[in-house]
């Protein structure tokens, strides 16, 4: 039996999570998400991880392997560390195993990612970090126009007339946007419009690496926002893509989940060595 955690440092948020893996079995022990705001994302993922083992009863000296993926490099207390790509598509793979790309919508950059059935990456690109199709810049957005996060979904699906950003440029189109807030264009106009133009550089990514049919899970900051995901299928049909893209409730999650779980694979694989060589060396 392995006790696993994994830890995602994002750019807005800290994600924690902790598994017991025996064989095939998997059990997903406690999860928590911390909004950084301006606090020190190390403090306060160590904050989280001490409070996940309280919560379920643990000691640290019981986990085996504390993987960490994103910015977590850097944390004093892990035991390894994995790129967040291979992250995330092995998490999507755990939380919808027909997942066969991932769509990684974070706070500065999008990211398509073509995996197997196991998890593993086969190919990836990513927009670059100025674009404006990112979870910074609708949350920017969304605090001008004086509306929470998850009223954006909601408020985008409303829209009877929606105003296109064109720009890739994040301070160009906040521009736009104030633009089209002295013209009179309303906020679910304005935030459709916006989803318009992120799904469809998102949609380009998933056509340029290859991910033409089956199931696409978004993950990451932006994956629960209902109106970015019906506007990124509209515009994956309008592309003539055979997939369509989903989310899932921990999908925010999918990093960590996927750093818990190659935590585990990684634990156990040096512990079958480690046996051979004393066998060997017996």
């Amino acid at each position: 039996m392995t006790i696993t955690a994994g830890i995602d440092i994002g750019t807005g948020a800290v994600k924690t999570v902790l598994f017991r893996v025996e064989g095939d079995k998997t059990e997903w022990l406690a999860k928590r998400n911390d909004r950084i705001r301006q606090r020190d994302p190390f403090k306060l993922a160590e904050e989280a991880y001490h409070a996940l083992l309280e919560e379920v009863g643990l000691k640290a000296s019981d986990v085996d392997y504390v993987a960490t993926t994103g910015e977590g490099e850097s944390l004093h207390f892990h035991t390894g560390h994995f790129y967040s790509m291979t992250t995330h598509a092995r998490g999507a793979v755990f939380l919808n195993p027909e997942a066969r790309a991932v769509l990684d919508i974070g706070a500065l950059h999008g990211r398509a990612i073509r995996n197997d059935e196991r998890g593993k990456v086969e190919t990836y690109k990513m927009t670059s970090q100025c674009a404006s199709g990112s979870g910074q810049f609708l949350e920017n957005i969304a605090r001008y126009l004086g509306i929470a996060q998850d009223e954006i979904g909601s408020l985008s699906n409303q829209a009877d007339n929606p105003e296109v950003v064109s720009s890739i440029c994040a301070v160009l189109a906040e521009t736009d946007v104030i633009n089209m807030v002295s013209r009179g264009i309303t906020a679910p106009n304005i935030l459709k419009g916006i989803h318009i133009s992120m799904a469809g550089r998102l949609a380009k990514l998933l056509k340029s690496i290859g991910a033409r049919e089956g199931v696409v899970l978004c993950t990451g900051g932006l994956a629960l926002d209902e109106g970015l995901l019906n506007t990124l299928n509209e515009s994956i049909k309008e592309q003539k893509m055979a997939v369509t893209a989903f989310n899932h409730p921990d999908s925010p999650f999918a990093g960590a989940i996927g750093a818990a779980l190659w935590g585990a694979f990684r634990h156990e694989k040096l512990a079958r060595l480690g046996g051979q060589q004393l066998a060997a060396a017996a």
